[in-house]
């Protein structure tokens, strides 16, 4: 989707339209940039960016918070149009999916033309722009999807996808962050083109099995990394939710209902993944800046709130130093499909909690995620960042027995 929070937000008060709009916060707030709008864009402002810097570089945007609800009702109106297209749906995030057409020729018709019909549907439907790639593999499609914006459609002949991807910077790579990059540049390799004149021995030992699996994108494969589980499955390896303070806080109530707050959506995420965590960790920034992590491994995987947060606020206390809090963050790790061992009293409980939660889940799905919440964590004041994908994102999980 093109600038998909703007967007919305555009449908709702036309008077934004056309200018330079930043979604996520106001400017002199803590956080970062969810969205920001093409006349935005063209002052240096994107996503991920500090909303101070932002407003630096941008003074005259106008700067709003968002509103997630809005986004996660468009998200599934998207998905319903993508639904249509191919049982075989993937949403990647809130606004980008991957879809399978493959065999839908007689229905769709040859790929430009199936990409130019849904194109034209997801407008029709949702009022919104968004921008396709078409290719044999998600690699080239994804990296297509972004030469073709904004609101455009852009076709990958088969065998021409090396080509395709020769002249382009090697961020353009999904998973190529900062860092990676600038491994690569001091190897010389600024181009996705350099990257396939390497030999694949060359890469496995510069950098191990990541450098195999840049190989092969280099060649326009769905090699490892990002595209490692079919369309339509689940290829979550972690799940986390963070929080920013708006001012740093020593405060042990306040901390403490923060890590459960965080821990209740990092558990309800894990049920819509039909998911288990075998390890919990945390993550705490101080005011300098200086970051920990601590991690446990669980005697059994789970997915229960209480569990998670239990082993979450244990973790804190045995690490914090008693100052002063900028960031907190509850991560799930070593994700099972099943739960595993557990005692028979230990698993009474465990039934009881499975029941109290599929309802409170319910009543989240109707009424809000905030709507129910655990009593230790009512207090903690936590605002999700836009940017975040929600819980129970559609065609992201695995359908609901």
């Amino acid at each position: 989707m093109d600038a998909f929070f703007v967007s919305v937000e555009e449908l709702f008060d036309a008077s934004l339209k056309g200018k330079p709009v930043v979604v996520g916060g106001r400017a002199n707030e803590r956080g970062v940039v969810s969205a920001a709008s093409y006349a935005a864009r063209k002052f240096g402002v994107h996503s991920a960016m500090p909303l101070r810097t932002a407003y630096r570089l941008c003074p005259q945007a106008i700067f709003i918070e968002g509103h997630r609800d809005r986004y996660l009702e468009y998200s599934r109106r998207v998905f319903a149009v993508l639904a249509k297209f191919s049982p075989r749906v993937e949403m990647a995030s809130i606004d980008e999916a991957y879809l399978d057409l493959t065999g839908t020729e007689r229905l769709h018709g040859p790929p430009l033309e199936a990409a130019s019909r849904l194109h034209d549907a997801v407008k029709r439907e949702t009022d919104l722009n968004c921008s396709i790639g078409a290719a044999t593999s998600r690699l080239v499609a994804k990296i297509a999807s972004d030469q073709a914006k904004p609101n455009g459609v852009l076709w990958i002949v088969p065998g021409k996808e090396a080509d395709f991807l020769a002249p382009l910077e090697v961020r353009k790579i999904p998973g190529v962050g900062k860092v990676t990059e600038k491994n690569l540049h001091a190897c010389g390799i600024r181009k996705i083109g350099d990257l396939a004149g390497l030999d694949d021995e060359f890469l496995e030992q510069r950098f191990g099995r990541w450098g195999l699996a840049l190989a092969g994108k280099s060649r326009g494969e769905d090699a490892g990394g990002w595209f490692d589980h079919e369309i339509g499955e689940s290829g979550v390896k972690s799940i986390s939710h963070e929080n920013t303070f708006a001012v740093d806080t020593a405060d042990r109530a306040a901390l403490d209902a923060m890590l459960v707050r965080l821990s209740e959506m990092v558990a309800r995420r894990l049920r819509d993944y039909r998911l288990y965590a075998r390890t919990v960790q945390i993550k705490l920034r101080y005011s300098d800046f200086s970051t920990f992590t601590r991690s446990r491994t669980l005697p059994h995987a789970t997915q229960i709130d209480t569990e998670l947060a239990a082993a979450a606020r244990d973790l804190f206390h045995k690490a914090w130093s008693g100052k002063a809090i900028r960031l907190l963050g509850v991560y799930a790790q070593q994700l099972e499909p099943e739960e595993g061992q557990t005692s028979l009293l230990e698993e009474e409980k465990t039934e009881r909690w499975r029941k109290t939660l599929k309802a409170v889940d319910r009543l989240r799905d109707k009424y809000g995620d905030s709507t129910v919440s655990l009593a230790a964590g009512l207090k903690a004041g936590f605002r999700a960042r836009v940017h975040e994908n929600p819980e129970n994102l559609p065609g992201k999980a695995p359908p609901k027995k």
